[in-house]
């Protein structure tokens, strides 16, 4: 239920409310609105009125935000945001339905988007958006249909499709592999490169080896393209999903120092709240993609 229209401002005082905190007079609001300065003042006061809290304050010949003012500036911010946001995906989309996918970077760009190519074509009505997440998140808070999820399948109110398990493979600028064929006992020596939300991978890579490792130091990521990068420039080794580390290898901008191929735990999940039933949209995308587990999409 929407709140009764006395709680419900213009998006023009709103406007102006959130212009004149961020660019910090009215005068440069007006500016930017495109407005006159006594226009501003009208939007301001009209919104004041409405609120019943006093949210600027003369000051010589200008007008300042009272600390209220600053804290409703800053709560309708972001609302303001979301409300563009969903205008332009709207926009965007046109009459076709629209899916909105939270994906982690690397996966989407090297594992999804290939795969749904055959999708988008033969679906011209509906467009996916994709916005990078690296973390799980509350669907209640965020506006994604689904998203993308690696480890376990273990999100909360969530339901889960595999779509891939996780295979790992050391990689590094020819430079620095050398000429000679390289061991795994090799490779600290050469400086290892580190995922931040894959703590203790290398040294679980190193006791698949049968060659544990103690606790490994190097340079830290946040996102595996980053970390690829870093390598191709010879700063050391990645230990990269198969996906990303054999589009470097056709490239040549990478090599593997050792043919180690290895699979380790976790999945690629793409899951969805359970809140409610997915919509026609993203249930015709998981029958796809459930599809592509016995047949390639």
């Amino acid at each position: 239920m929407i709140a009764p229209r006395r709680f419900l401002p213009s998006i023009s005082s709103l406007l102006a409310l959130e212009a004149v905190d961020r660019r910090g007079s009215a005068t440069a609001a007006a500016e930017e609105l495109a407005l006159t300065h006594s226009a501003v003042s009208r939007q301001l006061k009209t919104l004041q009125d409405q609120i019943g809290v006093t949210l600027l304050r003369r000051e010589g010949k200008g007008l300042t935000l009272t600390p209220a003012g600053i804290d409703y500036a800053a709560s309708i911010r972001d609302y303001l945001q979301d409300l563009a946001r969903a205008s332009l995906k709207i926009r965007a989309a046109g009459e076709q339905s629209s899916l909105n996918i939270a994906v982690l970077p690397a996966f989407g760009t090297h594992w999804l988007l290939p795969r749904l190519r055959a999708f988008a074509q033969g679906n011209p009505d509906i467009t996916i958006n994709f916005a990078t997440r690296l973390s799980p998140f509350d669907f209640t808070r965020e506006p994604f249909d689904a998203a993308i999820h690696f480890g376990r399948a273990d999100w909360p109110g969530a339901t889960h499709l595999e779509l891939a398990r996780e295979q790992v493979i050391p990689a590094c600028a020819p430079s620095l592999a050398g000429r000679g064929s390289l061991t795994p006992q090799d490779l600290p020596a050469l400086r290892l490169l580190h995922l931040e939300t894959r703590p203790g991978a290398w040294e679980d890579w190193f006791a698949r080896q049968g060659c544990p490792a103690g606790h490994l130091r190097g340079m830290l990521f946040d996102q595996f393209s980053q970390m690829a990068e870093a390598a191709a420039l010879g700063y050391g080794v990645a230990l990269l999903p198969a996906f990303l580390a054999e589009a470097e290898f056709a490239k040549g901008r990478l090599v593997p120092p050792v043919e180690l191929p290895t699979e380790v735990d976790g999945a690629y999940y793409i899951v969805w709240p359970q809140i409610s039933p997915p919509g026609r949209p993203l249930q015709k995308l998981l029958k796809y993609l459930q599809l592509g587990q016995t047949g390639r999409p």
